[in-house]
Order: structure tokens, then C-alpha cells, then sequence
């Protein structure tokens, strides 16, 4: 309750200073649009900005289903071949090198302006810290565990169902939560990109028509799906996790 009454807390202090700055003679109201205007948008302009949010809620969600298979398995082959860890590795790093917002338009031009770039680029920014996490889940299994179960006479596989996997989700969810809030950021590089939807388009098209709290309105509902979409991922960590969980003194 005390963490709960602190972020309101700030967060009301964040809202208060906002509307200060935005209510300065100095600051021009396309530049930065007031807290009271941006509700106003929110619900002057409800039914376009949900239809919208539904668009790029939908790209978010498959396109991280997506990196969450792809980077499980891709991490588990590399923890079971170390050849495939040591070649694979040091490119995986340097595909973080590549800018989101050069590779966007390069795929929309391969893809068309359908859903399937979209996907990609947001398949492509929550890979990388699903795969590493993961992986370093795996690698980080105490080895007295890992003894104990060749003493055992258990297959390279059932110790990595029984006691590797089980051990690095608390990793896998890590990783997963940073994807969580970063999949947003590449939805909209994808719409911003080439898309006759969402709320990254959205975004774009009030900017240009200087409709300065219709884009405010639509980065708040960005906000809260990423913080939603966080939140999602804690509580299927705390449900799949339940040993996990810190042990607070009463």
C-alpha cells in the first residue's frame, strides 16, 4: 500500500507539473498539449483512438508471441551446443546494432503495409533480451544440481526439462517483462513506417496536422499498454514462479 500511495503520489506531482509548464504564456499549445486537454481528446476522440489501440495491441501481442517461441527455442539449442553458442552468440549481439528505424521501412518495402511487418520488427526487438536472459538462466543452474541428476542416470534432456528449464524462468520472465514494454516501441516504428492503422499512424497523422492532444492522448494510451502489458508479465511470473517470490519479514 505504502509503494501503491508513493507512485500516486509522484505521479500526481508529474501530472501537476505538467499542467504548470503546458499553462506558460511561453509555451506554444501545439508544442505541448495541457493534462485537461489531452482527457478532453481522450474523450472527445475515444471510438478512433480505441479502434486504433485495438490495431496495435493486436501487432503487439502476436508479435511477441512470436519472439517468446522463437527466443526459447533458439536459447535452449544454444545452451545444448556450445558451437552453436559461440557462432551464434556475438551475431546476436551485433543485430542490436541495426536501428529499428532503418530496418522498418526496408521490411514494409519487402512485406508490403500489412500486418507482417509489423510483426517482424516487434518479433525483432523483444528477441534479444528473451534469448539472452533465457539463456543465461540455463548456463546459471548450480552445478551440484546438474551432478546430482548424472549420478542419477537422467538424459541430457530430462535434466533440461526437470531442472534447467524450471530453474531459468525466473530469467525467461525478466527478459520477457523488458519485452513487454519495448514491444510497443516497435509496433509504432512499424506503423510509423507504412500502415493504414493503429495508434502509431495515429500519432503521426495528428503531429502533421498539428492536432497536438490527439497525439498527447495517444501516447498516454501507449503508455498504459506497455504498463499493462508489464504488469501481465509480473503476474504470470508470480503464477508460473510461486517458489520465487521474496520472503518478507511480517
Amino acid at each position: 500500500m505504502t509503494r501503491v500511495l508513493l507512485t500516486a503520489a509522484l505521479l500526481v506531482v508529474f501530472v501537476a507539473a505538467w499542467q504548470g509548464v503546458a499553462s506558460l504564456d511561453s509555451v506554444d499549445d501545439l508544442t505541448l498539449a495541457s493534462p485537461v486537454e489531452t482527457l478532453d481528446a481522450l474523450r472527445d476522440d475515444w471510438s478512433l483512438l480505441w479502434d486504433n489501440a485495438r490495431v496495435t495491441l493486436v501487432e503487439v501481442a502476436l508479435g511477441l508471441a512470436i519472439s517468446v517461441a522463437v527466443g526459447v527455442v533458439f536459447a535452449v539449442a544454444m545452451h545444448l551446443s556450445r558451437p552453436l553458442r559461440d557462432a551464434a552468440y556475438p551475431l546476436l549481439v551485433a543485430s542490436q546494432a541495426i536501428p529499428i528505424v532503418v530496418l522498418a521501412p526496408i521490411l514494409v518495402l519487402a512485406f508490403d503495409y500489412g500486418i507482417g511487418p509489423k510483426l517482424a520488427i516487434v518479433a525483432l526487438i523483444c528477441f534479444f533480451p528473451i534469448t539472452v536472459n533465457l539463456l543465461d538462466g540455463l548456463r546459471s543452474v548450480e552445478p551440484g544440481l546438474l551432478k546430482l541428476m548424472r549420478s542419477l542416470g537422467a538424459s541430457r534432456l530430462r535434466t533440461l526439462r526437470t531442472v534447467e528449464l524450471p530453474a531459468s524462468l525466473p530469467y525467461l520472465f525478466s527478459g520477457l517483462k523488458i519485452a513487454a514494454t519495448v514491444s510497443v516501441i516497435g509496433a509504432v516504428f512499424g506503423e510509423w513506417a507504412g500502415a493504414d492503422e493503429g495508434l502509431g499512424r495515429l500519432v503521426l497523422l495528428g503531429n502533421n496536422q498539428l492536432q497536438t492532444p490527439r497525439v498527447y492522448a495517444g501516447i498516454v494510451l501507449l503508455t498504459l499498454m506497455a504498463v499493462a502489458l508489464f504488469a501481465l508479465a509480473a503476474l504470470a511470473e508470480r503464477l508460473a514462479c510461486p517458489w520465487n517470490r521474496e520472503e518478507r519479514p511480517e
